[in-house]
């Protein structure tokens, strides 16, 4: 066991990152491993419909790029390389790594970690009888998958670094997992060490998705300054699992309790976050700043590992097109009626040949527009079908209307031909079918997963003790809850996840005793006739929820404009609510007393807090706020109607101007989990 802290770098939180990491990563300041996450639901989606054309793709080329770059450097320094970006077709990634030595002349012995192919198992389950129930749903998987992968854990990894593996290359694991399993290797942990693996899991998770660890979509960005170029994390993992979040001296952004809070909240249901190597109790785990761009995570419980992994499988979900055309002017709203009715009679079958229909207008339109940009609203269609021919003569059916329709006609881009989607199903399956494969220079050799019922009966984890209650009883104003309250909000198949946190305890004991289901449905009117589940990390000063099914079948299929439900907590933070007057910064409590004089609403604005906006149009006041600009735009009001199995509508305020939403949604009888 080493004494000493193993530092782990993140250099990519999605196939797409910033390609400088790496580098940024390796020459900012002494590292021991190199890591980074380039597999989200949505990208083994697009593996999977590269590797239908090329059978030597699948997975993720930009990690090769970067490897180009900093491998021979990670060599002469002893960085340990480890990637999930094998995808789905990690010995051809790991070739192409082998292929960037040998042209450098160098030896670099490259492991490759296998086994979380999960398609023939789900296969022969299925021919038994297994239904391959969603995992949220409990339905049925309504066809053949295309392929299906297990969220394998970090023994893999550990045994490929123990074996002497300069560059890990693995399939499907889970993020975590790429931090877990080199701690696991440096300290020598036992499988059953369940509160250090858990402590790993939590810096894991935090430095999984790169720069949102240290200011990328944080609430109180202004806080951190300058987001042109933020620096990437790193965690020092201690042999207790306890660690430090920090990034490299000089680089953008901040490390703070907030950044770390916000991470810590992402995409997780419940403070129980389930693993391959660990339950690991996020409710136990405490921050604490140690210095400039540091915060410490320490005291995380761990319980043992459950006796299932989840596995994610890909089915086709048929094609879909869109086409967005821009209305000028004046009469928007017969205008995006006569836009529809003249495309609806260029297609075969008209709305009803789709399977789904969704119509969006977002009005950015003014009275007396100033430029022509202030003139306009951008009426948006998307269709899906089972098959391919509607979707792609609905580019057809755009184009045609160029010279027969509404007055000032045009789209913000030519219509293309549409897109295959690839659907994101979630099941569970025995942890015991799957042994992970580990093939370094020529050897194989598989290992297990934990089993969570090898050490015996371990007890439960208590959970902490909650605040004090609220009992503050002073007066309520009207106030957009981001004045108090941070928020982060992603995407788990289908469900979209929200995590809320306060900034101090007097405002963490307000929004416990607020937060509740009857107070979210009216907020979120969205939400109407969809399962919640709440919960809570009072140690986070936080709550939270998940919204099952708000996503529909998930990101690649449904036809919402926020498909990853990324901005669903600045949505909430929007909205304006009672709220307990002491509890305000100081200077929004002086524009309510109104004290304050131009140069803080100034001050406000061009900090680019939520607090403070300009003026409605036409409103001569300069002194005008976010909770006059709330009173005054009650009236305008958005119609939102979506999909819950029936037509429904709600109502809810505009928060932007005179911003008005309008979504029709219409899905006919379709397979079972689309």
């Amino acid at each position: 066991m080493s004494a000493g802290p193993l530092r782990v770098a993140n250099c990519s939180g999605f196939y797409g990152d910033r390609l400088s990491a790496a580098r940024e990563m390796v020459d900012g300041g002494p590292i021991d491993v190199l890591t980074g996450d380039w597999l989200a639901e949505l990208t083994m989606g697009v593996l999977a419909r590269q590797r239908m054309t090329d059978p030597g793709a699948g997975y993720a080329r930009t990690f090769v790029t970067q490897a180009r770059d900093v491998l021979g450097d990670c060599l002469d320094r002893g960085i340990k390389i480890v990637s999930n970006a094998g995808g789905l077709n990690p010995a051809a990634c790991a070739a192409q790594i082998a292929e960037i030595a040998e042209r450098a002349g160098r030896r670099a012995r490259i492991a490759v970690v296998t086994g979380d192919d999960a398609t023939a198992a789900v296969r022969a389950a299925r021919e038994s009888g297994w239904q391959a129930p969603h995992l949220d749903t409990g339905q049925p998987i309504p066809g053949e998958p295309l392929v299906a992968n297990a969220y394998l854990g970090a023994w893999g990894i550990a045994s490929a670094l123990a074996a002497g593996a300069d560059v890990v290359v693995t399939g499907r694991v889970t993020d975590a997992a790429l931090t877990v399993g080199p701690a696991a290797w440096h300290f020598g942990w036992a499988r059953s060490d369940w509160d250090a693996l858990a402590g790993a899991v939590a810096a894991g998770h935090v430095i999984e998705c790169g720069a949102q660890a240290t200011g990328g979509n944080y609430s109180f960005f202004p806080d951190i300054g300058s987001l042109e170029r933020l620096g990437f994390p790193l965690a020092e993992i201690y042999a207790d699992g306890s660690s430090v979040i920090t990034k490299h001296p000089g680089t953008g952004g901040a490390v703070t309790v907030g950044t770390v809070t916000a991470q810590l909240l992402y995409e997780i249901d419940g403070p129980r976050y389930l693993g391959p190597d660990v339950v690991t109790r996020l409710d136990t785990l405490s921050l604490s700043p140690e210095g400039p761009d540091r915060v410490r995570i320490a005291g995380v419980r761990g319980e043992p590992a459950p006796d299932t992994v989840k596995v994610g499988a890909l089915i086709g979900g048929g094609w879909r097109n869109e086409g967005t055309f821009v209305l000028t002017g004046l009469d928007i709203p017969a205008k995006a009626a006569a836009a529809q009715a003249a495309l609806w009679a260029r297609v075969p079958g008209g709305a009803e040949a789709f399977d789904q229909v969704t119509v969006r207008l977002l009005r950015a339109d003014q009275a007396d527009p100033a430029t022509e940009s202030e003139a306009v609203a951008l009426l948006t269609i998307t269709v899906s079908a089972a098959d391919q021919r509607p979707a792609a003569g609905f580019s057809r059916a755009c184009v045609e209307t160029g010279l027969a329709s509404y007055p000032g006609l045009h789209m913000t881009a030519p219509p293309g031909k549409g897109s295959a989607v690839v659907v994101f199903w979630p099941t569970l399956m025995p942890s015991a079918d799957f042994a992970q494969r580990v093939s370094l220079d020529g050897r194989t050799c598989d290992v297990m997963g934990t089993d969570g019922d090898a050490d015996g009966d371990v007890p439960p984890v208590e959970a902490p003790a909650p605040p004090a209650a609220w009992t503050g009883g002073g007066p309520t104003v009207r106030a957009p809850l981001g004045a108090l309250l941070g928020a982060r909000s992603g995407d788990k198949a289908g469900n979209a996840t929200l995590g809320v946190w306060a900034r101090d305890e007097d405002a963490h004991r307000w929004l416990r005793s607020w937060w509740g289901e009857e107070r979210l449905r009216e907020l979120l009117p969205e939400t109407a006739g969809l399962e919640l589940r709440l919960w809570e990390l009072p140690r986070l000063k936080a709550c939270g929820v998940t919204v099952v099914g708000l996503l529909g079948a998930g990101v690649a299929a449904n036809h919402a404009l926020d498909g990853q439900g990324k901005a669903l907590g600045e949505y909430l933070r929007a909205k304006v609510a009672d709220v307990p007057a002491e509890l305000l910064p100081a200077d929004f409590r002086l524009l309510l007393a109104g004290h304050a004089d131009d140069r803080v609403a100034r001050a406000r604005r061009e900090r680019g807090g939520t607090l403070v906006r300009m003026p409605l149009p036409g409103v001569g006041d300069p002194r005008r706020h976010q909770l006059e600009r709330a009173e005054e735009t009650r009236d305008v009001r958005r119609r939102v109607h979506v999909h819950r199995g029936h037509l429904g509508r709600v109502g809810a305020h505009a928060l932007v101007g005179r911003v008005t939403v309008v979504v029709q949604h219409r899905e006919h009888e379709a397979a079972p989990g689309r």
